[in-house]
């Protein structure tokens, strides 16, 4: 019997909903993987303005939650996995775990990935930053976590807008330690 490791992508509302969509479909690449999505009220409504294929590739995913499902596994210290990704990460829910406010499934989550020293990733998706932000960003990096802006590079010579997501979910995967080539890795060109 294979082993199945087990992922969490949280998708809030901020804008950017084609990383995380990426993600899901790369991610379901892998059929060893277990993939639990958890969906704030945000972005749900922010998803069908920015991908009008949405619910089909959520359907990928192995499970699904909203964020009010506090009793769902990934809000226990228990339930083992082997990381979370917030993708795209709005700054309220930076915020809220930089402050340790598990007021929702997606906030204890990443609270618990902390406190028991998983693999957490942040894509903040916010531009310009202000102070409060940067600060609330350093407070979640001290604490384990990883911030990884959604800034692709250039040199793998991107020809369309999905070349330029597939390099940051690429650098997502890189991350989780899960073997990714979707795009042209640098000294490879």
């Amino acid at each position: 019997m294979d082993i199945i490791s087990r992922y969490i992508l949280a998708i809030t509302g901020a804008s950017g909903m084609p990383y995380a969509l990426k993600l899901i479909q790369e991610l379901k690449k892998n059929s060893n993987l277990e993939l639990h999505v958890i969906i704030s009220n945000a972005a749900r409504s922010i998803l069908p303005m920015e991908c009008q294929e949405w619910e089909k590739i959520i359907k990928l995913a192995d499970y699904a939650y909203n964020q009010n499902q506090l009793s769902a596994p990934m809000a226990s210290g228990s339930w083992l996995h082997q990381g979370m990704v917030v993708c795209p990460c709005s700054m309220a829910t930076l915020a809220a775990i930089a402050a340790g406010f598990g007021n929702n499934l997606i906030h204890r989550a990443a609270d618990v990935c902390l406190k028991e020293n998983r693999s957490l990733i942040l894509v903040p998706r916010e531009t310009p930053l202000n102070a409060i932000h940067l600060q609330n960003m350093l407070r979640v990096q001290q604490a384990g976590a990883v911030i990884l802006p959604p800034s692709p590079g250039f040199y793998h010579q991107p020809r369309t807008i999905d070349d330029l997501i597939g390099y940051i979910v690429n650098r997502i995967m890189d991350h989780l330690g899960i073997e990714s080539n979707i795009v042209t890795r640098w000294g490879s060109v």
